[in-house]
């Protein structure tokens, strides 16, 4: 078993920067693939972006390309989520989750790839 608990979300200005972070408990993260999902309201999880705890290896959505860097701490057993030039419709609620990794982490987009899943920190940006 493994418990996920994200932090770091909160209101911020277009243009702002917010990192988030999703530290685990129980089981560590080995050979898990670990992501970061959003839900705005009225729309469906979509996936993020992604890390490799083996190997630091990432994968994210268009969406977030060139804004968003994921990044593990092996030390603290967690995953960080910076994210920079926040746009309004990053507004959502941010979800960490965790995995078995099997394949490359590109591969790893879809809500059922993830076992585990933390409680969710709510981002919001204003315009």
């Amino acid at each position: 078993q493994v418990q996920l608990v994200e932090s770091g979300g909160g209101l911020v200005q277009a243009g702002a920067s917010l990192r988030l972070s999703c530290a685990a408990s129980g089981r560590t993260f080995s050979s898990r693939a670990v992501g970061w999902f959003r839900q705005a309201p009225g729309k469906e999880r979509e996936f993020v972006a992604a890390i490799s705890w083996t190997d630091g290896s990432t994968s994210y959505a268009d969406s977030v390309k060139g804004r968003f860097t994921i990044s593990r701490d092996n030390a603290k057993t967690t995953v960080y989520l910076q994210m920079n030039s926040l746009k309004p419709e990053d507004t959502a609620v941010y979800y960490c989750a965790a995995g078995r990794q099997y394949y490359r982490i590109d591969c790893y987009f879809r809500q059922g790839d993830y076992d585990y899943w933390g409680q969710g920190t709510q981002v919001t940006v204003s315009s």
